[in-house]
């Protein structure tokens, strides 16, 4: 397995509340990093791909570093800036106009400056006079190329993609265009479940933030990484509490939860992450029924089972039987995804995660010929019949696979717009024991088919 990125890796550095995720947003033209007037909002290294003149590159944003801050996890924050900055191909060192030259962007100077690779001082919100003003205080630092742009509102940003394409440095291991598509997939759940102990799990590197505290994660954060010579983007999201917490929490958690979803409404697979000592809950119940509606595949994944041995007694298959039952019984939406225990914290079986998830994709893009289809449905209609919403008498004409990543299938009848939601289920489950579909959700669609008398 191995860890990726997409051309050189151009990194945002600066103090917190500088602007580095508003024009992180503005170059990679996406929504991509939670911007908030919250100085810290920002915690996790966030990577994007991102394209200019024919070049592409990885662009990262960064935690704000050396200064004013309440954010308790702070400490982390600067560890994981650092290890992007000494990574980096190009910095680009963002500064506040407004303020003016300050403590904390001298201390992240003398920092910059042990880091070999070009750096590009960039004055932001030079939209306000006052910065217009100040911009002459940050020849101070000693850098060469200063530029001043208006993160907001665009101004002088393209002079700014110019000269980072122009110092960016060309890599001979720069990759070729990808010809193979990526599984998107989505590390979700409740905060505190362990994701981010997952992730940096899978990736064997502490690539993101880890701490006891909930809500640790905020933005989505990418990492791009090969797996069985599969390409995988894996997407470790914020923890996803009750709508009533978030709306109280405020605009940056209620931003975090967005993406999550978002997150969970690109993937190919949605892997959900539940406590195993704390047990499913009525938040992951609804979870669950987020990632089915969804429509992407899911892999249910029960973290922290090294805190279950002590519980198993003398016949521990029993207590998994029994652990699984009532799992299977609070997740009713998930009945088809498969079930792996795991532990973060020592890697037991984390390694199955991957190749479930692998398996997952795969079966979400399977598709039914049209003739094992109706073979199929022969057999299943003549010794089970099928009954439409008002108990109607119903024939099933012929079906046909309608589309893929979900599978769609539609039922052409005599008679029926809609099957009794129990026979649903039934068709359902019978696709699944046929012809797999391994942790995806099926859709079923029913239509009447037309005579030739109908208009």
């Amino acid at each position: 397995m191995s860890v990726s990125g997409v051309g050189p890796s151009v990194v945002l550095v600066g103090r917190p509340n500088v602007g580095k995720s508003t024009l992180s947003n503005r170059i990679a033209g996406t929504r991509r990093s939670i911007v908030a007037p919250v100085a810290g909002t920002t915690r996790d290294v966030v990577t994007v791909p991102a394209e200019w003149a024919g070049r592409k590159f990885t662009l990262v944003d960064t935690g704000g570093l050396f200064g004013a801050t309440t954010d308790p996890l702070h400490a982390l924050v600067i560890d994981h800036g650092m290890r992007a900055l000494k990574a980096a191909d190009l910095l680009v060192f963002l500064v506040d106009g407004r303020e003016g030259l300050v403590v904390g962007d001298e201390q992240i100077a003398q920092a910059i400056r042990t880091v070999d690779c070009p750096v590009l001082l960039v004055v932001n919100k030079a939209d306000d006079k006052r910065a217009l003003a100040r911009a002459n205080e940050f020849h101070k630092l000693g850098f060469k190329d200063m530029f001043e742009v208006s993160a907001e509102h665009g101004t002088g940003v393209y002079e700014l993609l110019d000269a980072l394409v122009a110092a960016m440095p060309v890599k001979s291991t720069e990759p070729t265009p990808d010809v193979d598509p990526e599984l998107a997939l989505a590390i979700v759940g409740r905060p505190n479940v362990g994701k981010s102990s997952l992730v940096n799990r899978l990736l064997r590197e502490d690539r993101v933030m880890v701490s006891d505290m909930p809500g640790t994660t905020r933005d989505s954060v990418d990492v791009r990484l090969q797996f069985q010579k599969r390409k995988i983007c894996l997407v470790d999201t914020a923890g996803m509490r009750r709508p009533g917490k978030v709306a109280s929490a405020g605009q940056v958690e209620s931003i975090s939860v967005v993406l999550a979803k978002r997150a969970m409404e690109k993937a190919d697979v949605a892997v959900l992450v539940i406590d195993a000592a704390e047990g499913p809950t009525d938040r992951d119940a609804a979870i669950a029924g987020e990632a089915e509606a969804a429509g992407c595949g899911v892999v249910i994944v029960v973290n922290k089972w090294d805190l279950m041995a002590e519980r198993m007694g003398d016949d521990p298959q029993k207590f998994v039987t029994e652990y699984d039952d009532r799992l299977r019984f609070q997740l009713k939406f998930l009945e088809f995804a498969p079930v792996i225990h795991v532990s973060a914290l020592t890697g037991e079986r984390t390694a199955k995660v991957l190749e479930m998830a692998l398996k997952v994709a795969d079966a979400r893009q399977h598709r039914v010929t049209t003739s094992d289809l109706n073979r199929f449905v022969e057999a299943v209609t003549t010794a089970n019949p099928p009954t439409s919403k008002h108990r109607r008498q119903v024939r099933i004409m012929y079906a046909s696979q309608i589309a893929t990543a979900p599978p769609r299938f539609v039922f052409f009848t005599n008679v029926a717009t809609e099957f009794h939601f129990s026979y649903e289920r039934f068709l359902i489950n019978q696709l699944r024991d046929k012809f797999g579909f391994l942790g995806t959700p099926i859709r079923i669609t029913v239509r009447r088919r037309k005579r030739k008398t109908d208009g």
